[in-house]
């Protein structure tokens, strides 16, 4: 397994944005899938976004369009830019990476028992 760190959490008004950065250890990320779900009070995992190492990315529809994932392989990075934040996005947010997770169909990146390894998470919190 690989170790992940998340930060870029806080607390933003509705509208505002966050970028959220991940940072691996312990192997080399290029070749993971990588991902971000999140988990609210009272309510299920949910996959945010994911991103197979081809590069191609899912997204969950309740997202699409306002938050965007991307990796930086020399820095060993993974991002989420979260735009027109919205109270409903309040949530711990869990960086996750896999390296044997099968993207044929993209819906997989946002299955999470489909990850092995996952950070401590980082709060947001819009209001």
């Amino acid at each position: 397994h690989v170790q992940l760190v998340e930060s870029g959490g806080g607390s933003v008004q509705a509208g505002g944005s966050l970028r959220l950065s991940c940072t691996g250890s312990g192997d080399t990320l290029s070749s993971y899938c990588m991902g971000w779900f999140r988990q609210a009070p009272g309510k299920e995992r949910e996959g945010v976004a994911g991103i197979d190492s081809d590069g191609l990315a899912k997204y969950a529809d309740s997202v699409k369009g306002r938050f965007t994932i991307s990796q930086d392989n020399a820095k060993g990075t993974l991002y989420l830019q979260m735009n027109s934040l919205k109270p409903e996005d309040t949530a711990m947010y869990y960086c996750v990476a896999d390296a044997s997770l099968d993207s044929a169909l993209l819906f997989r990146l946002l299955v999470p028992i489909n990850y092995a390894s996952w950070g401590q998470g980082t709060q947001v919190t819009v209001s």
